[in-house]
């Protein structure tokens, strides 16, 4: 046996590892959840409870629906089997309610759905160069086994490894000329499930539209395939959202994803230049009355409890929505002009890792785990 061949065979594969990943996570099923635990049994419950017309309208939580309708389909389906384990966690009135058949059901819905990432680590694998595969291999298990999954998936309680597979797949696709049709579809389906994905919207856009759709010498459009970006965007937008605009609750259903009034700083802080400009205004607080400053005595109490909706400053400018786009817009477009003149699958998996990065320093009520967006592609 060759020597590269005996340090393949010492590796484990991805399976191996979703296995052992698995029974590991099963003995985290007691520890410690966060309240998203209770966000997505409220979810199961109303999806499963409630016609589709009431899902973005439900409020007898404080835990609403503010994902996309694919995530509320999802959601639906998890319900579907939940039934079987303990009914009464899909009654919407039963707040916080969590039986050992429900936290089990939970967690084990957590570990099933992860194995999409199993899955698309593996193809991100079988596709890369034999030469580097090695290397891509070690790259996917470093992503697979995570501390990050481990803590927000597993103990906190979310469903990230589910919807970072959708993500690593699409990377994966673009990365050949021939599949880039169905990485484009594949990130549409993402934004449809989770919308914290738009911070990188804006790389696969340039991508696709440099690689894609115009040629590279930029002497053209070739139009059949802006045809079928454009009808599969179509496609699939409409079927998230057209049940609702039928409907006529669109702005009902914006609301929800988009709760500007929700505050600059999230309730899990993101250490990102807003905290720094949070600590600097409760410097200003101190050194104001010496340097003769006025101080808003009505914002003294704000940004230091880590309550949603609770962002005013003492003594700095308060900071906008619209501020935050316009300073995360111009960092992306230094990256994305470089993507725009060499659109390389290289080059666009390192601007996407930098847009994901732009949005996390700059964005509008960045929670701590969109670091996600940032560390996953760089690996």
């Amino acid at each position: 046996m060759s020597v590269s061949a005996a340090k393949q065979q010492s590796i484990p594969s991805i399976w191996q590892c979703a296995v052992a990943s698995a029974l590991l996570k099963a003995l985290l099923f007691p520890a410690y959840r966060s309240t998203d635990f209770e966000v997505h049994r409220n979810w199961l419950a109303l999806t499963h409870s409630l016609p589709v017309s009431q899902w973005y309208y439900e409020k007898t939580s404080e835990w609403t629906l503010d994902y996309p309708p694919f995530f509320a389909y999802f959601e639906y389906a998890l319900a579907k089997v939940a039934r079987y384990f303990d009914v009464n966690m899909l009654k919407v009135n039963n707040l916080n309610y969590a039986s050992d058949a429900t936290v089990a059901y939970q967690r084990l819905s957590a570990v099933f759905t992860e194995l999409f990432l199993a899955y698309a680590l593996h193809e991100f694998v079988q596709r890369s160069d034999v030469k580097s595969r090695r290397l891509s291999l070690i790259s996917a298990l470093s992503i697979f086994l995570s501390p990050a999954f481990l803590i927000i998936d597993h103990i906190h309680f979310q469903y990230n490894g589910f919807l970072f597979g959708i993500f690593v797949l699409s990377l994966t696709l673009a990365r050949n000329p021939h599949t880039r049709l169905h990485s484009g579809i594949l990130f549409a389906v993402l934004l449809c499930f989770k919308h914290i994905f738009l911070y990188i919207a804006p790389a696969y856009f340039v991508f696709l539209l440099r690689a894609y759709c115009l040629e590279e010498d930029f002497s053209g459009i070739r139009f059949g395939n802006c045809v079928k970006l454009g009808t599969a965007l179509v496609a699939v937008f409409g079927a998230a959202f057209g049940p609702f605009a039928l409907m006529g609750q669109m702005p009902q259903v914006l609301s929800r994803l988009f709760p500007f009034s929700r505050g600059l700083c999230h309730a899990y802080w993101a250490p990102n230049v807003w905290a720094l400009y949070s600590f600097l205004d409760r410097i200003a607080i101190i050194v104001a009355p010496g340097l003769g400053l006025s101080v808003r005595t009505e914002a003294l109490n704000s940004v230091t409890r880590g309550l949603v909706g609770d962002t005013a400053f003492a003594v700095l400018p308060d900071i906008t929505p619209r501020a935050t786009f316009i300073v995360t817009l111009l960092f992306q477009l230094i990256a994305l002009a470089k993507l725009s003149l060499a659109p390389t699958w290289k080059v666009f998996v390192a601007v996407t890792t930098l847009c994901g990065y732009a949005s996390f320093l700059f964005g509008w009520h960045v929670h701590e785990k969109a670091i996600l967006l940032v560390i996953i592609p760089f690996r």
